[in-house]
C-alpha cells in the first residue's frame, strides 16, 4: 500500500534528508500539456520564514475574523491553540482553545477548523475529527461556541454534532472544512481508505464517502441540505453531496472568484489540483489525474469526468497539501496565483488558474524547501503561511531578501 499523508510522517527523518540531497530527476512541471518552465529547484523564488514554533504535528492554520495577527492552530493529537503573531519575533503557542479525545493513528485526528461566517456576532466555529470513545472509527463533524474576546481566556464548548460519517479505514479521511461564498459548509470527504478504493465509495452517490459535501449550518437541530444541491432529488443519493470521484481532497479553498479548487491525493502515479463544480464528477477511481486507473488500463470510460487543471508525476512529489490563491503585497509577482505544495518532497508551485474548469494551468516550481508542509493558511491582508508537521512551525511566504 501506498503511504497516506501521515504514513509518510513515520518516514519524516529520510524525507528531510533527501530533500536537502537529492537532485531533480526530471522535468519538474507537467501542467497537462502547458509549457510551464519552472525556476529550477537549487535556485528558489521564494524563501519560509519562522514565525512560530514549538506546535505538535501542526495540520491546520485558520486566522480569527476581525481579530488581526491572530490565528488558531490545529494539532494532530486534539488540540487547538491559539497563535499570536505580533511581528516582535517569533511566536510560540498560546492557550488552549480546543482540546478533544481523537484517534491519532495513521491519517486521523484533529483535521480541520472553520469559523463560522459570522463568527464576530455568535462566536461559533466547525471542527472535523474522529473521535475515540466506545463508537465505530468516524469522522465527526462538530460545532463549538467561543467569541473572539475569550479567546485564551477559556475553552471553547461544543454546541452540537452536526454529521457522523463511519470510516472503514484508518487513512484518506480527507480533513478540510471551510465557508465558501454562498455561506454554506463544505466538507472534503476521501474514499474511506485502504488502497484503491476498494468498497468504490468514489463513484457511489450513496455514501458520502469519496465526496464534496455542501450543507447549511443555520439550521436545526443538525444542519439542513441547500435546496440547489445537485442530487437533492436524484433517487438514492446522499443529498449532502456536492461533487463526487475524489481520493482524497485534503486540503481545498475558494479564488477569488468563488471557485473551489481542491488538490487530490494520489494513489500510484499522479497528485491533482481541481477546479470543483455543482455535480462534478472527478473520476475517482475510474482515473487517477487524467490517466485510467489501475496505470496499467490503456482505456477507461471518462465521459462526464472533469479533468484536472494541473497534475505531477512521482519524480516531483507523493502526497499533495493544497493552497490558496496569493493576495498580498509581499511578493506583488505572486498574486492571483494558487500556491501549493508536496507533502512528501518539499516542491512548492505557483499555479495560474485557467478561466475554466478541466482546462490546463500554467505552474512553475518555487524551490524545494527542507519542510514537511501540511497546510496553508491564508491571512485577512492576504500574506501566506504554511504549517511544518515534523519541526512544529509556522512560516509564512515571503521574498529573497
Amino acid at each position: 500500500m501506498r503511504l497516506g499523508i501521515w504514513g509518510w510522517a513515520a518516514v519524516v527523518g529520510l524525507v528531510i534528508l533527501a530533500l536537502v540531497g537529492v537532485a531533480v530527476r526530471r522535468p519538474l512541471v507537467d501542467a497537462l500539456g502547458g509549457e510551464g518552465k519552472p525556476a529550477p529547484a537549487s535556485a528558489p523564488r521564494v524563501r519560509f520564514e519562522p514565525v512560530a514554533s514549538g506546535f505538535l504535528q501542526p495540520v491546520d492554520l485558520q486566522f480569527v475574523p476581525g481579530t488581526p495577527g491572530r490565528a488558531v492552530v490545529l494539532e494532530k493529537g486534539g488540540r487547538a491553540r491559539l497563535l499570536a503573531l505580533t511581528g516582535a519575533g517569533p511566536a510560540s503557542p498560546g492557550a488552549d482553545v480546543v482540546v478533544v479525545d481523537v484517534h491519532e493513528r495513521s491519517e486521523l485526528g484533529l483535521l480541520g477548523l472553520a469559523f463560522h461566517p459570522n463568527y464576530g456576532g455568535n462566536g461559533l466555529f466547525y471542527l472535523n475529527s474522529n473521535p475515540r470513545d466506545t463508537g465505530p472509527l468516524r469522522t465527526r463533524i462538530s460545532e463549538w461556541q467561543l467569541p473572539a474576546e475569550a479567546l485564551g481566556s477559556k475553552l471553547a464548548q461544543q454546541t452540537r454534532v452536526l454529521l457522523e460519517i463511519e470510516q472503514p479505514f484508518q487513512n484518506h479521511d480527507g480533513g478540510q472544512l471551510a465557508f465558501g461564498p454562498d455561506g454554506y459548509l463544505y466538507i472534503g470527504m476521501g474514499d474511506g481508505g485502504s488502497r484503491a478504493d476498494p468498497h468504490g465509495h468514489g463513484q457511489n452517490l450513496s455514501t458520502l464517502l469519496g465526496k464534496m459535501l455542501r450543507i447549511d449550518v443555520d439550521a436545526s437541530p443538525a444542519y439542513a441540505v441547500p435546496a440547489d444541491n445537485p442530487f437533492v432529488t436524484t433517487p438514492g443519493a446522499r443529498p449532502e453531496i456536492w461533487a463526487y470521484g475524489l481520493r482524497n481532497p485534503w486540503r481545498f479553498s475558494f479564488d477569488p472568484r468563488g471557485r473551489l479548487v481542491a488538490a487530490d491525493v494520489g494513489q500510484d502515479m499522479y497528485e491533482e489540483v481541481s477546479i470543483v463544480a455543482r455535480g462534478d464528477n472527478m473520476g475517482w477511481k475510474v482515473r487517477e489525474g487524467a490517466h485510467c486507473f489501475p496505470p496499467a488500463q490503456t482505456s477507461c470510460a471518462t465521459q462526464g469526468m472533469q479533468d484536472p487543471v494541473f497534475e505531477y508525476g512521482r519524480g516531483d512529489g507523493a502526497s499533495i497539501t493544497g493552497g490558496h490563491v496569493y493576495l498580498g503585497s509581499r511578493l506583488p509577482w505572486l498574486r492571483d496565483k494558487y500556491v501549493f505544495a508536496d507533502f512528501v518532497s518539499g516542491r512548492v508551485w505557483a499555479l495560474e488558474l485557467p478561466d475554466r474548469a478541466g482546462e490546463p494551468g500554467r505552474a512553475e516550481v518555487l524551490g524545494r524547501f527542507p519542510h514537511i508542509i501540511s497546510a496553508f493558511g491564508r491571512a485577512p491582508e492576504g500574506e501566506l503561511y504554511a504549517l511544518d508537521f515534523a519541526q512544529g512551525l509556522v512560516l509564512r511566504l515571503d521574498a529573497i531578501p
